[in-house]
């Protein structure tokens, strides 16, 4: 089946209430919760990249007309093009109207699986809520967005998907780094999709605005559509708040589990779902650093760095909770949703670790008694920190590490590639690595793993294929000169990232030196 014999079901467009301006100028919109507008054709549209995953959740089995229909050029039979209406906090600050300034959603379709997807173009052009940009979005950022999409999912992240990418033919100017030197750049757009992109800021607007029968209709309409389950609820708003503490705190306890830091957690960038949207200046830990953050807009003040994500979550949630406020009587079911947050994400990043690091469960100390397994956490997180340490290869590397039988030599071989120093294992860190690794060895043998169930284990949990900066820089610089294989390989490899692929070692490789401070190698703004 092409893209134009899909079949759409358009509810949010149907019965939400749309801005009676359908003009495509610059404005605040009020009363409404989208606007009609069209994508704005580009000069040529070329299908650079596709997903055959998720062209077969929405049933497509051909590409044909993709490229014009991806690339704005076109729109098949009942779509109906809108841009949402939303607002935010930006970095702790409300930032008032923002709303879908270059994404274009082209409509809710059904797929085989009897699921609901909206399909949304993101770079396809000016739409009401632009403010002073041109709706346009460069081949780096789409490249990014494309491919971290599919490799959050395999992760096994939640996360919105990428169906395609297309190359515009048309250049698009960007100061990258905001220093006053604006170049010409490759445009593109990428398809993603979801089963909507409502996100905490549509609420927020809501509320900010005072259009209280606004907010509790769109309450309403993603309670039904998108929570079934609670729709018939006496007290669906209090059990639906819950459900997006709960969802938020497991998708932020899977970022820690693999080292991924967002980068832009605005509350605008907070979906509705519990889904990681909106790949801006994302990065996986390379060397282990709590306050790093991909963000140079973020370099001062951190805020979004990969150790304050947890917290930031749930101010975000506290946000939210403000804004839904008047669906509930009082307080309390958004405290109790708030604390669900809380409880959901320690339990759910307990048991990852544990898994991390091979064992059955933490054992972590009443109230009043000694530390268990606290203390080795915390000597885990020292080590890791007192050299330059890469997150994914020490933990996946420490799945090797022999409980029985092992020599000093053969208790460090397995984690020496983790190390950016090669003096570290010769230096007196060698020393607090191996006290640490026969601790590590006693409390592991507690637990009487069989050896290959604790690997097995320890490997579905510790991935050995994340997209690294530097690996998407070359896909996209190579996609630039016109060769996608690279781009091809790598998202193959990401499809397996906990599999041992011997072909592809080198793309499990910690970061090489020529990348350490190359834009888009280490740190990216939030310019696309």
């Amino acid at each position: 089946m092409p893209l134009a014999a899909l079949n759409f079901d358009n509810t949010f467009v149907r019965e939400m209430p749309a801005d009676p301006d359908t003009g495509n100028t610059v404005r605040q919109v009020r009363g409404a919760l989208f606007t009609p507008v069209q994508p704005t054709p580009v000069r040529a549209a070329q299908l650079l990249a596709w997903s055959d995953e998720v062209a077969a959740l929405l049933g497509l089995t051909s590409r044909d007309g993709a490229a014009d229909i991806l690339g704005g050029n076109a729109l098949a039979p009942g779509m109906a093009p809108y841009a949402a209406r939303y607002g935010g906090h930006q970095f702790g600050n409300w930032a008032g109207q923002l709303g879908d300034g270059r994404a274009i959603t082209l409509g809710e379709t059904i797929g085989p699986d009897g699921k609901r997807r909206e399909l949304q173009l993101k770079g396809a052009g000016k739409t009401p809520y632009s403010r002073t940009a041109d709706g346009r979005a460069v081949l780096r950022s789409s490249v990014r967005e494309f491919m971290c999409s599919e490799a959050m999912h395999h992760l096994g992240v939640p996360t919105t998907r990428a169906l395609s990418l297309v190359g515009t033919g048309e250049a698009v100017i960007r100061d990258m780094f905001y220093d006053g030197r604006p170049e010409a750049e490759p445009g593109a757009i990428v398809c993603r999709v979801a089963p909507t992109f409502i996100r905490f800021g549509n609420f927020e607007i809501l509320a900010a605005q005072k259009e209280p029968e606004h907010l509790r209709q769109l309450a309403d309409w993603v309670i039904r559509v998108h929570y079934p389950e609670l729709a018939g609820a006496e007290n669906r708003y209090a059990l639906w708040f819950e459900e997006i503490c709960r969802r938020t705190a497991v998708m932020v306890a899977h970022w820690m589990r693999v080292g991924f830091v967002h980068g832009v957690m605005n509350t605008d960038n907070m979906s509705i779902l519990g889904l990681t949207i909106d790949y801006g200046p994302y990065g996986w830990l390379e060397g282990f650093e709590p306050d790093w953050t991909p963000n140079t807009t973020d370099a001062a003040g951190r805020r979004y760095c990969y150790g304050q994500q947890p917290q930031i979550a749930h101010w975000n949630l506290s946000r939210l909770a403000s804004a839904l406020f008047g669906l509930f009587n009082d307080e309390a079911p958004l405290y109790r949703g708030l604390e669900l947050f809380e409880t959901t994400f320690h339990r759910e990043s307990q048991r990852m670790l544990a898994e991390k690091l091979g064992w059955r469960e933490l054992e972590l100390a009443a109230e009043g008694e000694p530390p268990k397994d606290e203390a080795m956490l915390s000597g885990l997180y020292q080590l890791l920190q007192a050299t330059e340490t890469d997150m994914t290869l020490f933990f996946r590397g420490l799945a090797d590490v022999p409980l029985a039988g092992a020599d000093d030599e053969a208790l460090v071989a397995p984690l020496a590639t983790a190390f950016y120093d090669e003096q570290a294992l010769q230096s007196p860190y060698r020393d607090q690595l191996l006290s640490w690794l026969q601790r590590y060895v006693d409390r592991a043998r507690r637990d009487d793993l069989h050896p290959a169930q604790r690997r097995d284990r320890m490997n579905l949990a510790n991935p050995k294929y994340v997209l690294r900066n530097y690996i998407a820089q070359q896909c996209i610089d190579d996609l630039a000169a016109g060769d996608d294989s690279r781009l091809r390989r790598v998202m193959a490899a990401l499809r397996h990232p906990y599999d041992e692929q011997p072909g592809n070692a080198d793309l499990a490789a910690r970061r090489p030196e020529w990348a350490r401070n190359r834009p888009g190698c280490s740190a990216l703004s939030c310019s696309s």
